[in-house]
């Protein structure tokens, strides 16, 4: 008996606005209604040997390296945005005191973490 993939079955869920995030433990002008708990995206990258080869001939002239700077960009992003899906999914609509941390899994690979608490929040009365 085949038993379906939840990730293949589950509805698209708008996820939690950029401006809905922040690193403080409150979030200004709204008040907390709802605590859900951690919330979290990961990402683990590896570089192409391209990019690896490209990378160290931008060191040997200096500055910004910038094959590894965008890879790492949109490696956060990556993260950030599977992190803000997780927590509408749970019904929130802010995250607060939301962080960043990166492992070195093994040479050349790399795990990017975006955690944080997902919320429930009210706009609250002027």
């Amino acid at each position: 008996m085949n038993t379906p993939n939840p990730a293949s079955t589950a509805q698209y869920v708008t996820p939690v606005p950029h401006n809905m995030v922040t690193t403080a433990f409150t979030l200004d002008g709204y008040r907390i209604v709802r605590n859900f708990g951690l919330v979290r995206g990961i990402i683990v990258r590896s570089r192409s040997i391209v990019g690896t080869i490209g990378a160290g001939l931008q060191t040997l002239v200096g500055g910004n390296i910038t094959l590894l700077t965008d890879l790492c960009e949109k490696t956060r992003e990556h993260a950030f945005d599977l992190m803000l899906q997780h927590a509408a999914e749970l019904g929130a609509n802010a995250v607060i005191g939301m962080r960043y941390d990166a492992t070195e899994v093994m040479q050349g690979v790399t795990e990017v973490l975006a955690y944080g608490t997902a919320v429930y929040v009210e706009k609250e009365a002027s």
